[in-house]
């Protein structure tokens, strides 16, 4: 089959491209930038969901497609990227394309619980898009996995493998239950369902067997990589809210931290929800975060990876503070010294203007 993906760079497009490469099947990978998964072995079409949003953007690509998998999600508005554009404008015509170009099949990844209550832009943007595609006559699925977790590294399983890493672990305040589910489980669904006389037209919640509190994974990630037990501290509501919004202004500044304002929200309500339907139909056996990474022993690049994590904070802070009052030093008091210094070698022709 050719199948394009759409958010191939992300936890989920990246092990689908991966998986369905290895089975044979021909794939594009839609990407925002020509740079990104250059040395993948399968096409790609660079294409910015963002401002791919008529139909007219995205039916010269569906020429010979026989289906559709969207994987794309935005967390949170950012100067790049909008929920609103990302997850209803350009999935709507997306998915509108399709019915034009006569794809046979249409999987969409939503979210937990969208279709129950929207606390944020991302979970209202992704029912959006849930609405959009279920109102056309394709043969469609909706997936709609709790939060996924797996041996990449992103987002959420990024955030819990440096908070595991911590001398004292924080305790976040309103944090909801998670039903988390496993990576490979949810790629080894979108295999299920492309193939040929797989049900369609159903939404269907993707969750592991245990409701878990965001403590109780942030400790099996610490016992995980094999550090003994750490103290923990409950952050008041108010030192939680600032990190958030510190969160927000890096977003703004270009990068995307997993913990933002729609972060909160989101997870204040939780993760869990029904998957009886998903284990009837395809006969999954979702796997615990317990089963998983007790088949997935912790490497040193793990424990490096945790550790260095939540540097990478500070290295955005210290770094650009420091060439900053370099900069000012050099143009203030420490002027004329530079200019001394200059004069003092071979470069003092270049100390004053000519």
């Amino acid at each position: 089959m050719r199948i394009l993906v759409a958010g191939a760079t992300g936890l989920i497009g990246a092990s689908v491209c991966a998986r369905l490469v290895s089975e044979g099947h021909e794939v594009v990978g839609v990407v925002r930038s020509p740079r990104a998964n250059a040395a993948r072995d399968y096409q790609l079409l660079v294409l910015d969901m963002a401002t791919a949003v008529r139909p007219e953007d995205w039916l010269p690509h569906l020429t010979g497609v026989d289906a559709v998998v969207n994987c794309a999600g935005v967390l949170q508005d950012s100067p790049r990227e909008k929920t609103g554009q990302v997850h209803r404008d350009a999935a709507a015509a997306l998915f509108l394309a399709c019915a034009r170009a006569g794809v046979a099949k249409v999987i969409h990844f939503s979210a937990m619980g969208v279709d129950r209550a929207q606390p944020s832009s991302f979970s209202a943007t992704k029912y959006a898009g849930d609405q959009a595609l279920m109102a056309l006559d394709l043969d469609w699925i909706i997936l709609r996995p709790s939060v996924v977790l797996g041996r990449p590294v992103f987002g959420a399983s990024a955030l819990f493998r440096g908070l595991a890493s911590l001398p004292i672990l924080p305790s976040m305040p309103d944090t909801g239950r998670l039903q988390v589910v496993q990576l490979d489980d949810v790629v080894s669904t979108v295999l299920f369902f492309l193939n040929p006389g797989s049900p369609s037209r159903l939404a269907l919640e993707l969750a592991g067997p245990e409701q878990l509190t965001m403590d109780e994974i942030v400790g099996s990630f610490r016992r995980w990589l094999g550090w003994a037990p750490a103290a923990r501290i409950v952050l008041p509501g108010w030192v939680a809210r600032l990190l958030y919004r510190l969160g927000d202004f890096a977003a703004m500044l270009g990068w995307r931290p997993p913990m933002r304002t729609n972060a909160a929200r989101e997870i204040a309500r939780g993760a869990v929800g029904d998957p009886s339907d998903w284990i009837s139909l395809t006969g999954m056996r979702p796997q615990s975060l317990a089963q998983f990474l007790a088949l997935n022993p912790a490497t040193v690049q793990e424990k490096w990876f945790a550790g260095l994590y939540v540097t990478k904070p500070a290295i955005f802070v210290v770094l650009p503070f420091f060439w900053i009052m370099t900069g000012v030093v050099s143009l203030t008091t420490g002027y004329g010294n530079g200019i001394d210094l200059m004069q003092s070698t071979g470069a003092g022709m270049l100390s004053a203007p000519t």
